[in-house]
């Protein structure tokens, strides 16, 4: 007779790529993404919110990592054998809500949405497979007026979180210029597109890689330090000359590129100096930048680029400098809508990369986000009175302050540690003593932890009668309440965290954040987070 063979038991493992998030990393998260939109909603920018699975073919194939499973996505096929897919950014989606409910929309459209995305990508330090994106975009506007307005949302909308001017950039090209520049060099027309990209993508990594990563992929190709190759784009040697010249460090001068001043490359400087004229205008001209470098990963860009970057120093908890990346990205699409209707629909729009500004943000100890104590945790002294408890335990959740009854089935030493652990300002107690007398017992969990640094014994009995008091079991809520004001700096009474910030609703945190950008996420603690979408 032979033994029964077990099941193996699953390992308790998270998927590569992917992080857990704990409940203070939520609340900082719901803090930033209250305050980004009331900036959004200050421009004008109205929410919606679209699904987080498309139709493959609806979301095109755009992502810059082409060598990947599914092109970059995570797709699967539903019992009618159609194709589907996890949305790879919030751009490709709103392209198909425009066209789906175009004649309905107002022209322009301007919407504002935040949520998770997916990317299939090979995950590393900082880089991760789902991060959140919160974006911007107008739809229909062909003026770069529009492109002019991301830029000015984009740094109002750091300063908002608390970076100071001077400590971020945000950074301008023109797709159109670059294209002038690969025309000069004998890569123009639809038998060079897929040339032209590769240049593109290549460029798109200087920030990672540096002029020397970026001149390998546009030759053979690169070897990364974990030994994977990345295939070049095969230029010749002047071809990579050119290119590298055109996109040299430092901010450029509208008339510096001669090789791009024609044809679409004209078309791109003609843009490039409308905006500049826009923004000056406004008053933000030393905080927006032309710079060549600028090209964006995604292929489907079809004019003004744009990102933002954190310019203080960040160091990680080694001491180590991080060179965090575009914290804020995106530029004009003009052709995406086009896909679904045939005709050219104007839109342009930013994404703002919420784990990894987060992470940046809380690095340079500009937002940490508010400290919110646990729940006030009334103790069950005997287990054949949990009526008496509950009811305790709803007079308090009744005058909106955050309480629980101890569900375990430890002793009251082990409810005083669960207290604790849970970051309780204080504990209620009654035993038969109590009872009868009408009274609960209240102790004050913060005031108790300092009582052993007083030296001075009066100062120490007025604190430890403080500390742990009883009162009419009538006057429960109120002697909590006082507990709670005593220590009102950090807060603890029940106020819907999302409805005291400002437009924030739990609809515009989807999935309470099943996250990550550009396939990297946030995570405090972590590396440095994400790009944002585009």
């Amino acid at each position: 007779m032979t033994k029964k063979t077990e099941s193996p038991r699953p390992e308790a493992r998270l998927p590569k790529g992917l992080q857990d998030i704990s409940s203070a990393e939520i609340r900082a998260t719901e803090a930033m993404l209250g305050t980004i939109r009331s900036v959004f909603e200050r421009y004008g920018f109205e929410p919606l919110d679209t699904p987080a699975i498309e139709y493959t073919d609806a979301l095109g194939k755009f992502l810059p990592d082409q060598d990947r499973p599914n092109e970059g996505v995570f797709s699967f096929q539903d019992d009618d054998e159609q194709w589907l897919s996890l949305r790879y950014d919030l751009t490709a989606p709103l392209a198909r809500y425009v066209a789906e409910n175009f004649q309905s929309l107002p022209k322009p459209f301007r919407r504002y949405q935040a949520g998770p995305v997916w990317r299939n990508e090979k995950p590393g330090p900082g880089r991760f497979r789902q991060f959140m994106q919160f974006d911007a975009d107008t739809v229909g506007a062909p003026s770069v007026a529009a492109d002019a307005e991301l830029c000015m949302l984009a740094a109002d909308t750091l300063e908002a979180l608390g970076i100071p001017r001077g400590d971020y950039v945000v950074k301008v090209n023109n797709r159109k210029v670059l294209d002038g520049v690969l025309e000069s060099i004998g890569l123009g027309g639809e038998e060079n597109a897929a040339k032209r990209l590769a240049v593109l993508r290549a460029i798109d990594k200087l920030d990672r890689l540096g002029m020397e990563g970026v001149e390998a992929l546009l030759g053979k190709g690169r070897k990364d330090e974990s030994g994977d190759y990345t295939k070049g784009a095969d230029l010749a040697p002047d071809q990579i000359a050119s290119v590298l010249a055109a996109i040299s460090e430092g901010e450029m001068k509208l008339g510096d590129l001669g090789t791009a001043a024609t044809g679409i490359g004209g078309e791109g400087l003609e843009e490039l100096t409308g905006i500049a004229a826009l923004i000056a205008a406004a008053g933000y001209a030393d905080r927006i930048k032309i710079d060549p470098t600028v090209v964006r990963g995604l292929s489907y860009y079809t004019g003004p680029v744009f990102e933002a970057e954190l310019t203080a120093p960040i160091t990680d908890e080694r001491g180590l400098e991080i060179r965090l990346g575009s914290v804020v990205s995106g530029g004009r699409y003009d052709g995406l809508v086009e896909r679904f209707t045939g005709e050219k629909v104007p839109a342009t729009g930013i994404s703002v990369g919420v784990s990894r500004l987060l992470f940046g943000l809380q690095l340079l100890g500009k937002f940490k986000g508010d400290a919110v104590r646990g729940p006030v945790v009334v103790l069950v002294f005997d287990k054949d009175r949990l009526a008496d408890y509950q009811k305790m335990v709803q007079a308090l959740r009744n005058a909106n302050i955050r309480a629980e009854l101890y569900l375990g089935s430890s002793g009251m030493k082990a409810q005083m540690k669960y207290a604790d652990r849970r970051g309780a300002p204080c504990v209620v107690i009654q035993g038969g003593d109590e009872k009868q007398r009408g009274e609960v017992q209240i102790k004050d969990l913060v005031l108790g932890a300092g009582l052993t640094a007083i030296e001075d014994r009066e100062e120490y009995l007025k604190k430890q009668a403080e500390a742990q008091f009883a009162v009419p079991e009538a006057d429960l809520v109120a002697a909590v309440r006082r507990v709670l004001d005593r220590h009102k700096s950090r807060s603890l009474v029940l106020s819907p965290y999302a409805s005291s910030l400002p437009g924030l609703t739990r609809q515009s945190i989807p999935l309470a954040f099943t996250r990550s950008s550009e396939v990297t996420a946030w995570m405090p603690g972590s590396s440095p987070g994400m790009t944002s979408k585009r």
